[in-house]
């Protein structure tokens, strides 16, 4: 891993919030809203935009996207590491062009979603492309060898789609 470049924040961690979460939660959603609610967030020359819906405890469903794990919405998990790079998305979009940083796009159910990873830092952005706008849709850490191997798979193949 490199020197952590100037342009990305620092972690929000629970610990600064002396471990009580629901001052945690509060204190990570005011960054989200200052980031992509008040603030206008461009992918190139898109707008990105947010899931709203469903709204749970008053927040965005992108919020609880990029703040926990799990396969069904009613029943996802908080994340820490997840939580703590809140801060994280907007920049990491903002750079996408940067050497440390890989995007392309991939069919997921049925629809193109943009892969911006930060690879030396092991984190990823998924972006719904919706034509004249995109949709900011979740971001993670990349935990195992396996989700690497298949990230670093799918940018070998655009990059050849794209040549061709």
């Amino acid at each position: 891993m490199t020197n952590q470049p100037s342009w990305l924040p620092p972690l929000v961690c629970l610990e600064d919030y002396k471990g009580d979460w629901t001052k945690y939660i509060e204190a990570i959603y005011q960054y989200f809203v200052a980031d992509f609610v008040k603030k206008e967030t461009r992918f190139d020359d898109k707008r990105v935009g947010l899931k709203r819906y469903p709204l749970l405890e008053g927040k965005e469903a992108t919020f609880w996207h990029m703040t926990s794990t799990g396969k069904v919405e009613v029943e996802r998990n908080p994340d820490l590491r997840r939580c703590e790079r809140i801060r994280w998305p907007r920049p990491v979009i903002e750079h996408h062009i940067e050497k440390e940083i890989k995007y392309w796009t991939n069919r997921h159910k049925g629809e193109n979603r943009i892969v911006i990873w930060f690879f030396e830092w092991d984190y990823v952005v998924i972006l719904a492309d919706r034509n004249d706008y995109v949709i900011l849709w979740t971001s993670y850490m990349v935990l195992y060898d396996h989700e690497r191997r298949k990230l670093r798979k799918e940018y070998e193949d655009s990059k050849k789609a794209d040549a061709a």
